[in-house]
């Protein structure tokens, strides 16, 4: 379904761990491919390990693969015009949480993570870890969140 105003969201996604499974992804896919390019050895040395223990890695890296494009393409977080919206990883459309910006009082932003206050007293909120986002989209989010409520 296209969004109505997509130029009026800041989109983040979760890229700083998508990266990481890329590595993994590659790195898995190379050890699968020496054990692949080892079978016309195995005749001269026994010792080496059969080319289907390759399947292994390889079906690893293939979810490390999958796992790294889901986090690079799909949103974590979503500032839109209503609030703000909190993607998980796993049946976004069925667990996402909206927030209004009504309902948020205050905000804490330190290096790891964002809190959304729902009372003055700070005794209701929601922690936000910040890992998944790259340190310099972080920087366009508290920008973006010290603007709102800086009014």
């Amino acid at each position: 379904m296209p969004v109505a105003e997509s130029h009026k969201e800041l989109r983040f996604t979760r890229a700083r761990q998508g990266a990481g499974f890329a590595v993994a992804a590659g790195m898995l896919a190379m050890t699968a491919l020496v054990f692949f390019l080892l079978a016309p050895y195995r005749a001269d040395n026994p010792e080496l390990p059969h080319p289907a223990w390759g399947l292994l890695p390889l079906a690893v890296a293939l979810a490390s693969g999958w796992t790294a494009a889901r986090c690079i393409r799909h949103a974590y977080l979503l500032l839109s015009p209503i609030g703000i919206e909190i993607f998980p990883f796993f049946r976004p459309s069925t667990g996402l949480n909206v927030i209004p910006w009504a309902q948020i009082a205050a905000v804490e932003i330190d290096d790891s993570r964002l809190t959304l206050h729902f009372t003055a007293e700070k005794t209701a909120g929601v922690h936000l870890a910040l890992a998944p986002i790259p340190r310099d989209k972080r920087r366009l989010l508290i920008a973006a969140m010290e603007g709102r409520f800086s009014k």
